[in-house]
């Protein structure tokens, strides 16, 4: 029969047995259940995406101090400066451009084709005696306003070949002052002597009749044109002086801006370059009324002006229209050949 045998031992000798023996491994705690530690921040994709950089020095702070003139071949800030909306010389810009378009659409459909025919149809002498009469119709207001800029010689100049032209030159119709009298045309107005004085342009006006003008120059011209009929009245007060009036003196000033009308019609800008030639040179007369040199600004603008017109001088003729051929040096040498 099996037996069980006790065996007593000292609480001292059983204490040093479990100090010797080495102590039993403890099993890993269970993680909880359905829980899943998540640990997200915008800087790290940030520092993956830039790469490694645990031993990079923290970045210096090159800002210069306030006063401080930033290193040489560096740029801190870049700077965008621009103006919004129309220029300040041309708020109703959008309403003066399309009276642009409007008004070139009607001059190339109808008054181009009758200042040609005007050109064409009646011989130069006649179209020159005419012109004359207009600008001698012009010549009491550019003396007058000679004499409010304080140019009393150009004035009475201006009134002797008023005078020369009016009686010698039948009525204006031949310009004997300007041919014996050495008395040259001198155009002025009262918008002149308005800018002379210090009055600014105003906004800038492109009107279907009148065209590119401003408001100093719109009511300087309408001064310009009631003189002679408030000064001196019959006829020139008349219904019939004034329609024969403004035909001839639009048909002749369509000839003669007739080059600068189609250089700008033929140009990237045609609207922005119309206005911008149109303030230069009326800058540019103000500044020679008072014996000042014009601005940079406005001579680029003008030499852009006549470099398109010289451009448009010496563009090829357009097809259906037969350039006109030069003669040759030495004629006998040219063989004709005659077909069979």
């Amino acid at each position: 029969m099996p037996s069980l045998t006790l065996l007593a031992t000292s609480p001292p000798l059983m204490s040093a047995v479990l100090a010797l023996a080495p102590p039993a491994p403890l099993p890993p705690p269970a993680p909880a259940a359905g829980v899943v530690p998540i640990a997200w921040s915008l800087a790290a994709p940030q520092d993956e995406a830039a790469g490694p950089q645990d031993d990079a020095p923290p970045p210096a702070d090159d800002t210069p101090a306030e006063g401080e003139a930033p290193p040489e071949g560096e740029i801190n800030e870049i700077v965008v400066e621009g103006d919004y909306g129309p220029p300040a010389s041309d708020p109703a810009e959008e309403i003066n451009a399309e009276s642009y378009r409007i008004t070139q659409a009607v001059d190339s459909a109808l008054v181009e084709p009758v200042a040609y025919a005007y050109r064409d149809g009646l011989p130069e002498p006649v179209r020159d005696g005419l012109g004359n009469v207009v600008r001698n119709l012009g010549e009491p207001s550019n003396a007058l306003n000679f004499l409010l800029q304080g140019k009393v010689g150009k004035a009475f100049e201006t009134l002797g070949r008023f005078a020369i032209n009016s009686t010698i030159g039948v009525g204006g119709l031949f310009d004997v002052a300007g041919k014996k009298a050495d008395l040259p045309y001198r155009r002025n107005g009262f918008a002149n002597t308005l800018g002379y004085y210090g009055v600014g342009p105003g906004p800038y006006l492109y009107l279907p009749v009148t065209g590119a003008t401003s408001v100093r120059d719109l009511a300087g011209s309408t001064l310009d044109q009631l003189l002679l009929p408030f000064v001196v009245g019959e006829p020139f007060n008349r219904t019939e002086f004034a329609a024969a009036y403004f035909v001839v003196n639009g048909l002749d000033q369509r000839l003669t801006f007739d080059e600068e009308i189609a250089a700008i019609r033929d140009s990237d800008d045609p609207y922005g370059l119309r206005r911008e030639t149109y303030l230069a040179q009326r800058r540019r007369d103000i500044a020679q009324l008072k014996g000042e040199p014009i601005a940079e600004e406005d001579a680029e603008w003008l030499a852009e002006l006549e470099a398109l017109k010289k451009q448009q001088a010496t563009a090829p003729a357009p097809s259906g229209e037969t350039a006109p051929v030069e003669a040759p040096a030495n004629p006998e040498t040219v063989g004709i050949t005659q077909p069979r």
